[in-house]
């Protein structure tokens, strides 16, 4: 199955499930390309930005894990293509 790359951005609205989330993404380790976390303390969000690359239906299984952590918005953006050809034509 073809690999894509995309994002997946996570919003947290309670610290306690970050624990959760943590111990997900180290499970899909190997498809992260990137991690990016930024807690924001004051309005009590922590947001993660992931860069990945695996295959759809890869991607479908950890944002549908990470979906039902409560507390947790999970939102995905995935390249139409990953071939250089077909995103230039």
């Amino acid at each position: 199955m073809e690999k894509r790359i995309g994002t997946i951005s996570v919003i947290i609205s309670d610290v306690n499930a970050a624990k959760y989330v943590n111990e997900l993404l180290s499970l899909y380790g190997d498809c992260i390309l990137a991690r990016q976390g930024l807690p924001l303390h004051s309005k009590g969000l922590h947001i993660i930005t992931l860069i990945i690359e695996t295959t759809t239906d890869r991607i479908n299984s950890l944002t549908g894990k990470l979906g039902k952590i409560k507390d947790v918005e999970v939102k995905t953006m995935v390249a139409k293509s990953t071939s250089k050809t077909e995103i230039n034509q």
